[in-house]
């Protein structure tokens, strides 16, 4: 009985440390801290994140298969580059998943659902205006604000595996809005106080309308930027 409790304790820790080194080294592409193609080599790997080789080996895969590294045959790991033709298929693929899944969550939602959104759109609101104020010290803070805020849109929706699907694509966006440091100010503050009434309203077109609006302009902005 101890030796099984002490192997599920060493289980739950080695697990951690998994998605610790996961969201760790997921962040830093996300962020540019590692580059778009450059090569992700164990060794430095290993000294920088703190981790084994076979938790960087399983991490690496796993980003691979969410498209965020690239497992090239007898010469390793790379970010994934970046091309304005992968950002536009990522943003039209994110109004088309982010759509559907905001109808089915205003058609869903209750009044937990409406009091998340509320909640989340302050917590974005109040970061966006400090950044309008040209304070633009807390970008991560913001970014997480903002995707709290999408997740509140559509976490009705009662699909796990759209919810999941979104969150990959969502993060890829995301990447390129970073590399850019891309911020359009006052228009998209605009446009995620629109949705949210709308979809409190629960208008499905107007809602719908809005964030087609708003990812499409994001897109504009962003290829701009490139």
């Amino acid at each position: 009985m101890m030796l099984d409790k002490k192997k599920n304790i060493m289980t739950k820790s080695l697990n951690a440390v998994g998605a610790s080194t996961y969201q760790s080294i997921k962040r830093d592409i996300i962020f540019g801290d590692l580059a778009p193609a450059s090569k992700l080599k164990l060794e430095t790997l290993r000294k920088n994140y703190n981790a084994s080789m076979s938790t960087l080996r399983e991490t690496l895969n796993r980003l691979a298969s969410e498209g965020f590294v690239d497992a090239l045959d007898q010469r390793g790991f790379f970010v994934t580059p970046v091309s304005k033709e992968d950002l536009m298929e990522v943003a039209n693929l994110r109004v088309l998943l982010e759509c559907h899944a905001l109808k089915l969550s205003i058609d869903n939602g209750d009044t937990d659902w409406e009091g998340n959104l509320v909640s989340a759109h302050h917590k974005l609101s109040s970061m966006e205006q400090k950044m309008l104020s040209g304070d633009d010290s807390q970008k991560e803070d913001w970014k997480r604000y903002d995707w709290e805020f999408h997740l509140a849109l559509i976490e009705a929706c009662g699909s796990r595996n759209l919810i999941s699907l979104h969150s990959v694509l969502y993060d890829k966006y995301l990447r390129y809005q970073m590399l850019m440091l891309t911020h359009r100010g006052q228009e998209a503050a605009d446009e995620h106080k629109q949705m949210l009434e709308a979809a409190l309203d629960r208008n499905v077109e107007a809602a719908t309308k809005t964030l087609t609006v708003h990812i499409e302009k994001g897109l504009e902005h962003t290829l701009a930027a490139f």
